[in-house]
């Protein structure tokens, strides 16, 4: 279901995850669980996958997981600061010890000027280090920006487990 690349970023998470004795959650909008399933397509992630929390109608992305309203309409349901906000409030909302969420444009609607259809944000929130918040911007169709966007979360996921 996933490329091998992917499952690979997902297996190395886990284990770094476990390796540190916490457990992951994770908060998508534009990938509505994909994220979570791929983490939960590798053997043994019932150890360490915690939850995972999809924010999909707009309102949702806006304002799920204690994210202030004020913050979307600054800077848009899909953003950098939404993106934050949604993964420390998945921290918030859970026991794990370190979240990953995504929002982003798949298109063929949606997006502006500033962040374009394939825009991607993710973001990796840890209880003890700052969260780290990433920009992409992937071309391809809905499906392709969509599975990009799961590897991009699981990158910046393990880039939070490593630092």
């Amino acid at each position: 279901m996933f490329p091998n690349e992917h499952l690979e970023r997902a297996s190395r998470a886990l284990t770094l995850a476990k390796n540190a004795g916490i457990r992951i959650a994770t908060a998508e909008t534009v990938t509505a669980g994909l994220v979570s399933a791929c983490l939960t397509s590798v053997s043994g992630a019932s150890q360490v996958f915690e939850r995972g929390f999809v924010l999909y109608h707009d309102s949702a992305k806006a304002t799920g997981l204690g994210v202030p309203e004020a913050i979307a309409k600054e800077h848009g349901a899909v953003s950098g600061p939404i993106t934050k906000g949604l993964a420390e409030g998945a921290l918030r909302h859970s026991t794990a010890g370190v979240a990953v969420a995504v929002t982003g444009y798949a298109g063929p609607g949606g997006g502006n000027d500033t962040n374009p259809v394939g825009t991607v944000f993710v973001a990796a929130a840890c209880s003890d280090r700052a969260t780290i918040v990433e920009r992409h911007v992937f071309s391809g169709d809905r499906d392709a920006v969509r599975i990009a966007g799961v590897g991009a979360a699981l990158g910046v996921l393990i880039k939070q487990l490593s630092t």
